[in-house]
Formats: C-alpha cells, sequence, structure tokens
C-alpha cells in the first residue's frame, strides 16, 4: 500500500481533550455504529480538519480507521497531504479505473488509511449514487474499526445526502457564528430526510477569549490537569 505524510499541527491542550470526548461520545452511540459521515452547513467550518484528529484519536486506542473524502468537488484533505504522491482516488475507483485498494494510501499515523477523493469530476452525485460507492463502503466496514466519511456541504449540494444511507450515524459540524439558525434547521431536516440516524452536533470555531466562564474557570483547570498528568506519566 502506497505511504503519504499528512500536514498537521499538535493540537491545543483543550482542543485535544474535546476531540476525546467526541470520539467517546460517538464510542457511547453504540457498538453497531462504525460508519460515520460529517457534513456542515457552508464551506470552511473546519469539517476536513476535524474528521482528520478524529481519525488519529481513534487510532490512540489502537483501532483501525480509514478515511474517505467523499467531497469530490472541492477537497480540503488533498491540500493537507505533504510527502508522498497521489495517483488515484475515490474518482478514479468509481468510474472504474482502478482497485480499491489502490485509492487507499496509508498515512504516517499508525492505523490511519485515507482514500483521497481524487480528481475533480463533472458528476460528483451520480457517482455517490452507484453501486460501486455502496460496496466500497460496505467492504470498508468489514475491514475497519471505524469508517469517518468527510462529505460536501450540505448546505449548498446534496451529495451527502447521497452518502448517508449508506452510514451507521451523521454528525453535522457548525463552525460558531458563521450560519444562520434558519440553515442550520434547514440541513438538519435535509440530512433527517435521509432516515440516517443523526449522532449529534459539533460546535466548531468557537472564540474562547470570548467565554470568560470557560477562560476564566474551566481554562485554569484544564491548565492544572495538563501539568499533572506530564507528572504523572513521566
Amino acid at each position: 500500500m502506497k505511504q503519504i505524510t499528512i500536514a498537521r499541527r499538535e493540537l491545543p491542550y483543550e482542543i485535544a481533550e474535546e476531540m476525546k470526548t467526541l470520539r467517546t461520545n460517538l464510542q457511547f452511540c453504540g457498538e453497531d455504529v462504525h460508519v460515520i459521515m460529517f457534513t456542515s452547513c457552508v464551506g470552511g467550518e473546519g469539517k476536513s480538519t476535524t474528521t482528520l484528529e478524529l481519525a488519529r484519536s481513534f487510532a490512540e486506542l489502537g483501532k483501525r480507521v480509514l478515511l474517505i473524502d467523499a467531497d469530490l468537488r472541492k477537497s480540503v484533505l488533498k491540500d493537507k497531504i505533504k510527502a508522498g504522491h497521489v495517483t488515484l482516488g475515490m474518482t478514479n475507483f468509481l468510474v472504474g479505473q482502478c482497485k480499491a485498494d489502490e485509492a487507499v494510501y496509508q498515512t504516517e499515523m499508525q492505523g490511519v488509511h485515507v482514500a483521497p477523493s481524487g480528481p475533480v469530476p463533472p458528476n460528483p452525485s451520480e457517482l455517490l449514487s452507484t453501486r460501486r460507492f455502496a460496496q466500497f463502503v460496505e467492504a470498508a466496514k468489514a475491514a475497519y474499526d471505524y469508517v469517518i466519511i468527510d462529505c460536501a456541504p450540505l448546505g449548498m449540494v446534496v451529495d451527502a445526502a447521497i452518502v448517508a444511507p449508506r452510514c451507521d450515524g451523521a454528525v453535522m459540524l457548525i463552525a460558531a457564528g458563521s450560519v444562520s439558525r434558519r440553515l442550520a434547521l434547514e440541513v438538519k431536516n435535509k440530512l433527517a430526510a435521509t432516515q440516517c440516524p443523526i449522532l449529534g452536533v459539533v460546535l466548531n470555531k468557537v472564540d474562547r477569549r470570548s467565554d470568560k466562564y470557560y477562560s476564566h474557570g474551566y481554562g485554569k483547570y484544564g491548565k492544572y490537569y495538563e501539568k499533572k498528568y506530564e507528572e504523572y506519566y513521566r
């Protein structure tokens, strides 16, 4: 299997802890929840970064994780690849140009594999509607502990609604202050119409400096526990 290296930064303590909370909440959704899709209302809400960090978080527990980049229109993940060459991706597989394992890459993160989106196709919705995509997801579910699917924003295109029936659950990601309540409800209703269970909502890009309760309350405890954990593990 070909290998790629994904550019990423070390998360601040508070965000790393919240990622673990997200991971734990998903685990408590049930032992039958293995294929989880993420979507948002608009672009730029941090969906791709969240799915990548979540995959890493699951891998830290010894889980095998496949991250599928199903945003065939405007992939963010491809811009995060800093080493290795992606020659084939999901679109290549979906049109029959390669086998499934040729569209999957090993990353530098132990236990994390990625299926990049591939070249931008003229018909992304149609490709995601194919039996070939459904079979890919089913095969991945059998081979991995968790399959995380990064979908295009449902508030802009229909692709996520097409992918949803193939999943065990869906998560909406909303950047604080970026979308109206009306748009968020519209996206939620579109997702609910697919009959894919909505597992929850991730509120992203919260300005902690404006939250006095957090910064003057939990914030100091975060630093306290971080220091204690470091002392313990030393």
